[in-house]
């Protein structure tokens, strides 16, 4: 079983990582959102993020709306944040760049 990463192992995770957060509930977990200029891009994110899943056969939630998606790492058999979720947030985070919202694009839910 992994062990849980402690409170300055999170906090030295998030100070290298900007736009990352920990959410403290259900055990604890990584979690960003990152925004699109539109559905196809969102996508193209959401199966980079998979195949990055895939490889290290450690799978996040995702939450995908029409020009977002939110990434949450946890290892629920650890009961929260493992070096494994940092790892696998760090390479997420590697991804190119989301592009900012097309002018004028309204945000859709």
């Amino acid at each position: 079983m992994e062990t849980r990463l402690s409170a300055i192992e999170i906090e030295a995770f998030l100070a290298c990582h900007p736009g990352w957060d920990y959410r403290p509930a259900d055990g604890g977990a990584l979690h960003k959102t990152w925004r699109f200029a539109d559905f196809h891009q969102t996508m193209a994110f959401v199966n980079a993020v998979a195949a990055i899943a895939h490889a290290r056969d450690h799978h996040p939630d995702l939450q995908i709306g029409y020009d977002r998606c939110a990434v949450r790492w946890t290892t629920h058999d650890a009961g929260g944040v493992t070096a494994r979720d940092a790892a696998a947030a760090a390479e997420v985070d590697a991804l190119p760049e989301a592009a900012p919202p097309a002018p004028g694009a309204a945000a859709r839910d």
